[in-house]
């Protein structure tokens, strides 16, 4: 896997001052896909200088509805609210646009109220993400994709990934200004994807990966390949304990077997953390799947 060029990174600017009562935190109920869209909306506008009166002025929303509509709470809102605010925001409409219809299903609303609160406020299908924006999906997709599919089913893999992939265009700019954005944009695809996994006990549950990997492909017998599934079934719930980038790593390069180098580049971190978190994980997983005879002085 090609590294993506890493572009200048601009210097920090700090927030602009003010006045009134500081905007409150995204409210803790409010839905992952709901807070996908929400999340650079708000970003947006606390950078943007603007107070809540100013859009208030400029969108048709009184002050404190705005308030709530920043912090998810009160009524899911009507598009043509949201595309009022991504004008004054300078934001692109049409992935947002995306996001907001997916969270207004999940927020159970039905497809007439959908459609009726945006007939009044179009959305141009045609505009496309940055030129960087473009290249750079071209060179990770693939293996998000990958990613994506151990944890979900096909039409959540595309789906979670299409997401990722809108959230970056809305928050294209701040991932930019990244330390690092091929980390950014990881971090994106993890959370995207991780909001969408069950989880059992605070660790993602994904065993049913264990039939579509790379080991199994290989086998040629039914018998070896059920086998290799418990083994691999076995693997996959130690894995599940594995710190978060240990589990990505050992995903990617177990899984799939992707170069230390390509881990690397796809999770934007250094090629010795990478190597370094493979020999941690192994050893972990060694030391849950096959322990340690125990010595005839620990034996009861």
């Amino acid at each position: 896997m090609t590294t993506p060029v890493e572009p200048p990174v601009p210097p920090a600017k700090p927030a602009p001052l003010r006045p009134g009562r500081k905007l409150g935190p995204i409210a803790d109920g409010v839905g992952s896909v709901h807070r996908a869209w929400l999340e650079p909306l708000r970003y947006t506008y606390l950078k943007s200088g603007l107070t809540l009166s100013d859009l208030g002025a400029r969108v048709p929303l009184a002050k404190s509805k705005l308030s709530e509509l920043l912090r998810g709470t009160g009524l899911y809102p009507r598009w043509e609210i949201i595309l009022s605010l991504s004008l004054q925001l300078q934001m692109p409409g049409w992935p947002l646009y995306r996001l907001w219809r997916q969270a207004a299903f999940e927020a159970q609303k039905s497809s007439d109220w959908i459609e009726r609160s945006g007939d009044k406020a179009s959305v141009t299908t045609s505009q496309t993400p940055p030129l960087d924006h473009r290249a750079f999906r071209e060179i990770v997709e693939s293996d998000y994709r990958l990613y994506a599919q151990v944890f979900l089913d096909d039409e959540g893999r595309d789906t979670a990934v299409a997401n990722t992939f809108d959230i970056l265009w809305l928050r294209w700019n701040e991932a930019l200004a990244s330390p690092d954005i091929r980390r950014f944009a990881w971090d994106t695809l993890r959370a995207t994807v991780m909001a969408r996994t069950p989880h059992i006990d605070g660790r993602p549950e994904f065993e049913a990966a264990a039939f579509d990997t790379v080991a199994l492909r290989y086998l040629p017998t039914d018998a070896e390949r059920m086998n290799q599934v418990e083994e691999t079934f076995q693997l996959f719930k130690a894995m599940s304990r594995l710190p978060d980038q240990q589990l990505d790593i050992m995903v990617l390069s177990w899984l799939y077997g992707i170069d230390s180098e390509g881990v690397s580049a796809l999770l934007g971190v250094p090629l010795a953390t990478v190597r370094s978190g493979e020999r941690h994980a192994m050893y972990f997983l060694e030391s849950v799947i096959c322990p340690p005879p125990e010595t005839e002085g620990n034996t009861a």
